[in-house]
Formats: C-alpha cells, sequence, structure tokens
C-alpha cells in the first residue's frame, strides 16, 4: 500500500468520487428520492474542498460548514448540527 496516502486524502476521495456518481440527482429540477438528492448536494457542497485536500492544499472551514448549512436549507435537513456535534466530540 502507498504509504502517502492517509486517512483524510482517503475521505476527501470518497467526497470527490460522491460528488461524480450523483451528479444526475443535483438541481431542483431532478428526479429520484429525497435521501439521494440530498446526499447528492452534500456531496456537490463539499467536492471543492475534497479537491483541495487531494491536491494538498487547504480550505475554509467556515466556508465549508456555511455550505453544508445551504444544504439544510433546500431539504429541511440537519447535517451541519450533526457535523458540528461529531466535530465537538472528537476534540
Amino acid at each position: 500500500m502507498n504509504n502517502n496516502i492517509d486517512q483524510i486524502k482517503i475521505l476527501a476521495f470518497a467526497v470527490y468520487e460522491l460528488r461524480l456518481l450523483l451528479a444526475g440527482h443535483l438541481g431542483s429540477n431532478a428526479g429520484g428520492e429525497p435521501s439521494v438528492r440530498a446526499a447528492a448536494h452534500l456531496a456537490y457542497a463539499l467536492h471543492n474542498q475534497a479537491l483541495a485536500i487531494l491536491e494538498g492544499r487547504s480550505f475554509d472551514p467556515e466556508k465549508a460548514v456555511r455550505a453544508v448549512a445551504g444544504v439544510d436549507k433546500l431539504f429541511g435537513e440537519t447535517f451541519e448540527q450533526q457535523l458540528l456535534a461529531a466535530t465537538s466530540r472528537a476534540t
């Protein structure tokens, strides 16, 4: 196994690929189950941050959280609240 791959890069790769796989479920006219559409928009909201990680760059975490909050507004989800709760437990 390549020793240059760390946990964060693996997860960033997954988010980026999920965005590509779910691209057909983006937009207000897209059909499908609401949970699949929400997943597509969540992956889309964070794909630039995932790409930044894969390219060795950083990103603004506050901007990423705002992007997640935008998905909440579209779908009536609580992703931002869940993210903040999960990250506060990890510290």
